[in-house]
């Protein structure tokens, strides 16, 4: 039997949500329904163990799409990088 209850949230959060659930075809119950079960089926680690970052498997080198002799083209491409960062502040 599911039971009632109360959850406050920040606004912001609240849209976001509800936004996503109508995206999907769901309701807001079932999001958040589907957010506290991957939250409880996370492992904890032990206590006193550390969990280390994952390991990078790349292999190097430039990504794709980037021209590393074209130095102007690179600073645009971290301007806007820096700019869409300074956007969700």
């Amino acid at each position: 039997m599911a039971e009632r209850t109360t959850v406050r949230l920040p606004e912001e959060l609240m849209r976001r949500a509800k936004r996503k659930a109508a995206s999907q075809g769901r309701t807001l119950t079932a999001l958040i329904e589907d957010g506290v079960r991957r939250v409880l089926k996370e492992r904890d680690p032990p206590p006193g163990q550390r969990v280390l970052p994952p390991v990078c498997t790349a292999t190097g080198g430039p990504a794709p799409g980037i021209d590393i002799s074209n130095s102007a083209a690179m600073q645009e491409m971290d301007d806007l990088e820096y700019v869409e960062r300074m956007k969700r502040f």
